[in-house]
């Protein structure tokens, strides 16, 4: 069974090295390495072409769905997996994930544990293997309505053509879409114990940048993305399978004085200049 690991960077230069070493690390050796540089202005592609494993595409800078779609569009493995190039993968990460999908044809999906470097309380890990059909189940296991995060699926290749998935160019939460759809027309998803995705929080990535403009287009996908999930639980049938959780910032002059963070848990948590000082649990 061929992997396809399909890596967007851009102005990566400070981890892709790593990235790329990581997944010639892993004790599964069946896989394809697919490195998009989306327009770098840094030395990404120089680096990344210093491995003759790495298959190296160059394209202008269009945005990671369109470098994620680029990426499929050349992919030759019997399953893809979307990585990004300032995370890390244990070093037996795909070889549980094949294990997980040994031996069972009507698996189109496969997640494993996933370490949230941002939200650290939405953190997932299986002590067991699960094979999953029912779309309510599907979701409330995954947590796929409140974490989209495409990076903790191996997806089946022909799946995905078969169904003409890809990523909606020129959206920053691309990944809430495209995840539930794929996920709501799968066959079945399976649980992958002992495999980890370690997804980092980096000063300056996309959805931690504090550039204005940035922030903006932020905010509009977030809500663009919301209500695309609204409308998939009704188009499905679904009730909110997952309650989403939601961060009040209270700020004096412009400083954040203390925050409200009602968790997907249930628990409502207050924060003075960033230490928890309350907590308390609501009925959901």
């Amino acid at each position: 069974m061929k992997i396809s690991v399909i890596i967007p960077a851009f102005n990566g230069e400070k981890y892709i090295a790593q990235c790329i070493e990581n997944v010639l690390y892993q004790t599964y050796k069946e896989i394809e390495i697919i490195v998009v540089n989306d327009g770098s202005t840094d030395r990404t592609a120089e680096i990344a072409a210093r491995w003759p494993e790495v298959k190296l595409i160059n394209q202008e800078n269009q945005g990671l769905s369109v470098a994620r779609n680029s990426g499929m569009e050349v992919a030759t493995g019997d399953y893809i997996h979307f990585m990004d190039a300032d995370d890390l993968i244990n070093r037996n990460y795909y070889e549980r994930m094949v294990d997980a999908i040994t031996g069972v044809e009507s698996v189109d999906m496969v997640f494993g544990g996933f370490v949230n470097g941002i939200h650290p309380e939405l953190s997932l890990s299986f002590a067991d293997r699960l094979l999953i059909t029912l779309l309510e189940d599907k979701i409330a296991l995954t947590n796929a309505g409140l974490m989209g995060y495409a990076v903790r699926y191996l997806v089946r290749r022909k799946f995905l053509e078969e169904n003409n998935l890809r990523f909606e160019p020129g959206r920053l939460i691309e990944d809430v879409p495209f995840t539930l759809e794929a996920i709501a027309w799968s066959k079945a998803v399976a649980t992958a114990p002992g495999a980890t995705y370690y997804y980092i929080k980096r000063a300056g990535s996309i959805l931690n940048s504090r550039n204005r403009e940035r922030a903006r287009k932020r905010a509009l996908d977030y809500s663009y993305a919301r209500a695309w999930r609204r409308e998939f639980y009704e188009r499905n049938g679904l009730g909110t399978v997952v309650k989403p959780r939601i961060t009040c910032v209270y700020k004096l002059f412009g400083i954040p004085v203390s925050t409200k963070i009602v968790r997907n848990d249930g628990k409502t948590r207050w924060y003075l200049f960033g230490v928890r000082i309350l907590q308390r649990r609501v009925k959901v």
